[in-house]
């Protein structure tokens, strides 16, 4: 299957548009905003530079083929014909997960046998539920799509954090919220309340010019098709620091080992340090980013009013000049920073609504 095929890069609800400013900016071809996230065309070099590459990406999923079925047997028949030796190999495990909407087939688990058993008996395959390669069969307007998980473990994981707080910001959700408030890796990145360090890390990363999928394995290694991976860059020369500070001794432990294990350990600098002793870093005006805790995840929401506030208070004091992004669930704590706020749209995360909230300081 050496031809080009459509390959979907998954992103919340809400961030679409971030993530297709991201693929675009790489240079893929065709690249368009579709519910859930961004459709573009290539083949598996693209596949591989798409999930290493991608700070936004939740997922890649490359769609392999499609065919029409309108019934049952149908789609058994069409399925023991698909050529799925070209892409999976009979030694590893394939776990099958089916859709259908709008189609004349419409009993999920149906169409799952079928698919299941063509697998088996034409691939020689396993099939199981607890497999980590994972076959996504969507059934829409009676088309039968068939794609492969390519990535495996969620891209947000990339390989480098083992210590996290009690609410951490996804590697991916960090990325495309610095996209957004224009962070391009030529500016300082402070955040006073770094819990496990993903902004502050994701910041240096972006700064040195370091690929995020660098040093951890993806599904499509173990594919029946060669996948090649992209060169991995040499880290770039950073001139500024990134700097985190929290109140929690664990926090700051945490965050020091993880900058250390991504590999950008001497870019960053952790403090133990509550917001209201936040000293704004030597240098040019930069970015505040920050995720701070709201009632609905940590805590009692009256007790953080004092918190917002006190941010605002010393943001105002002195940080004159940067800018700022937080992410919080809660409006009404976000107007408690008395800065002027300009709200994203709402993002899911950890199921709850997000939005990034931005204002220029001064």
């Amino acid at each position: 299957m050496d031809q080009d095929f459509e390959i979907f890069a998954s992103a919340p609800p809400g961030l679409e548009q971030v993530l297709l400013d991201e693929v675009a900016e790489q240079g893929f071809a065709g690249a368009v905003a579709v519910p859930g996230g961004v459709t573009f065309s290539g083949g598996w070099p693209e596949v591989a530079r798409a999930n290493v590459a991608l700070r936004g990406a939740g997922r890649v999923l490359a769609r392999i083929g499609s065919f029409r079925a309108f019934h049952l047997a149908q789609l058994d028949k069409r399925c023991r014909k698909f050529p799925w030796a070209e892409v999976f190999r009979p030694d590893v495990p394939l776990r099958v997960d089916v859709t259908c909407k709008n189609s004349k087939i419409y009993h999920d688990r149906a169409a799952k046998q079928r698919v299941e058993g063509a697998l088996r008996e034409v691939l020689g395959a396993e099939v199981s539920a607890e497999a980590e390669m994972r076959v996504m069969v969507r059934i829409e307007d009676d088309l039968v799509t068939i794609s492969v998980d390519t990535s495996g473990e969620p891209l947000h994981r990339r390989g480098h954090k083992e210590a996290v707080g009690k609410a951490p910001m996804r590697e991916t959700l960090a990325a495309m919220f610095l996209r957004q408030c224009g962070y391009t890796g030529s500016e300082t990145v402070v955040d006073p309340m770094c819990g496990s360090g993903t902004f502050v890390i994701e910041a240096a990363e972006i700064a040195a010019g370091l690929l995020p999928g660098r040093s951890r394995k993806f599904a499509f290694d173990d594919l029946a098709v060669e996948v090649p991976r992209p060169d991995m860059p040499e880290a770039r020369a950073v001139a500024q620091r990134f700097y985190g500070s929290d109140r929690d001794d664990g926090a700051i432990r945490s965050s020091t080992a993880n900058a250390e294990r991504a590999g950008v350990g001497a870019l960053c600098q952790f403090t133990r340090a509550p917001v209201s002793d936040l000293q704004r870093p030597e240098g040019a005006p930069g970015l505040v980013m920050v995720n701070p805790p709201y009632g609905a995840r940590i805590g009692n929401r009256k007790l953080l009013f004092a918190l917002y506030g006190s941010l605002g208070h010393v943001l105002q004091e002195r940080f004159q000049g940067w800018r700022l992004g937080m992410v919080t669930s809660d409006g009404g704590l976000a107007k408690a920073t008395g800065l002027k706020l300009q709200a994203g749209p709402p993002v899911a995360f950890g199921g709850l609504a997000v939005k990034l909230y931005q204002a220029r300081i001064g």
